[in-house]
């Protein structure tokens, strides 16, 4: 009896040790931990034009958007208005921030369906994702923009690997570049860039281009990306993953090289932060982040 009960407990430890591997392999923690072991050691020698996330500190955390009741997601630096934009889904609509995360203009979106993001392209245009349709929309915005109708905008429609409610959930533009990074939410993670598109205004012939990099997304150990930044100067990408509760800085080659934690005790943060859905960075590298229902966090280096 004995050695049946020890042979019983030995094939329910080695059936747990199965499971936590298998775990371990889904969700890519010993990626995840292996990565955080090396940010330790580098913490010193630091990676050339590093970011260096790990410096970042909340400087306001968890603030209501007054005005805001749910919805919030995607959030974009407009170095123009020197504010912040950002787009709500359940009632559709195009938002300003203030700085300090105040709710300075709404302007409705008609016919949008799911926008998920939302980024600046030039003085009073930016691009939204409309994520169940997989299709992105140019919008112009103006003191006098009232509201804004999708059956009047430029659009493109990319039926990429769709999968219902886990499609284009980030954008980021290198203007440099004419590049527009869009991030795919899961099932698979992925990043796609873009060119062409915002399309021209002259006559010139469309050309769009969508390219995609598999062996840097494999090895995004994120369980899922909420929104992306690019940084003009060291041409680094910055990735948000709600489920993970992490921002990633990718280098030029797309390997991960730091990150700013979103749980409590860390980076400054008195607790987590429930459901980031958006980043964006000033010029002066300041973060912003919203997370539904309707917070506001800057993180801010003292380096």
């Amino acid at each position: 009896m004995r050695r049946v009960l020890k042979i019983f407990l030995a094939a329910i430890a080695a059936l747990i040790l199965l499971l936590s591997v298998a775990a371990g392999v889904h969700y890519q923690l010993f990626e995840r931990a292996w990565f955080t072991i090396s940010q330790w050691h580098q913490a010193n020698e630091r990676p050339v034009a590093s970011l260096w996330l790990p410096d970042y500190r909340a400087v306001i955390q968890a603030r209501p958007v007054l005005g805001i009741e749910d919805d919030l997601s995607a959030l974009t630096y407009d170095p123009d208005r020197k504010s912040l934009i950002a787009v709500t889904n359940g009632n559709p609509q195009l938002l300003e921030l203030s700085l300090e995360g105040e709710l300075l203009r709404a302007i409705p979106l008609v016919g949008f369906g799911d926008p998920e993001a939302i980024e600046y392209i030039s003085r009073g245009v930016y691009v939204v994702s409309d994520e169940r349709l997989q299709r992105l929309l140019r919008v112009e915005v103006d003191e006098q923009t009232q509201s804004v109708d999708a059956a009047n905008v430029q659009q493109l429609s990319l039926g990429i690997g769709r999968n219902g409610n886990k499609g284009f959930e980030g954008l980021a533009y290198d203007v440099v570049g004419n590049r527009l990074f869009v991030a795919k939410e899961r099932d698979p993670v992925r990043i796609y860039e873009i060119t062409g598109f915002p399309f021209a205004e002259d006559n010139r012939p469309l050309s769009v281009h969508v390219s995609e990099n598999r062996e840097r997304d494999a090895d995004l150990f994120l369980r899922d990306l909420s929104s992306l930044q690019y940084h003009a100067q060291s041409g680094h990408l910055l990735a948000l993953s709600d489920e993970s509760r992490l921002v990633v800085e990718l280098d030029v080659a797309g390997k991960p090289i730091s990150s700013l934690s979103l749980s409590a005790s860390k980076n400054g943060l008195e607790k987590d932060v429930p459901q980031a859905e958006g980043i964006a960075m000033g010029l002066d590298g300041t973060l912003y982040m919203v997370s539904e229902p309707n917070l506001f966090y800057v993180f801010r280096t003292g380096g």
